[in-house]
């Protein structure tokens, strides 16, 4: 599943200290293999070039 600009999303990296928080992607860049990378910002700071793989969508309450 990709993202786009100003998908809600939760972040899933135990090396990061946004792990488990939600934010909102503010940015995608495409990589040299084809691949996105996300910049997504938190209420306090962002986390840039973060794969798709650590990136989970939040459910929209419709």
């Amino acid at each position: 599943m990709s993202f786009e600009k100003e998908d809600e999303v939760v972040l899933h990296d135990k090396h990061s200290e946004y792990d488990g928080e939600t934010g909102t992607i503010t940015q995608v860049m495409e990589t040299m293999f084809g691949d996105a990378t996300y910049t997504v910002s938190f209420e306090d700071g962002q986390e840039t070039g973060v794969p798709e793989d650590d990136l989970d969508a939040v459910e929209s309450e419709e």
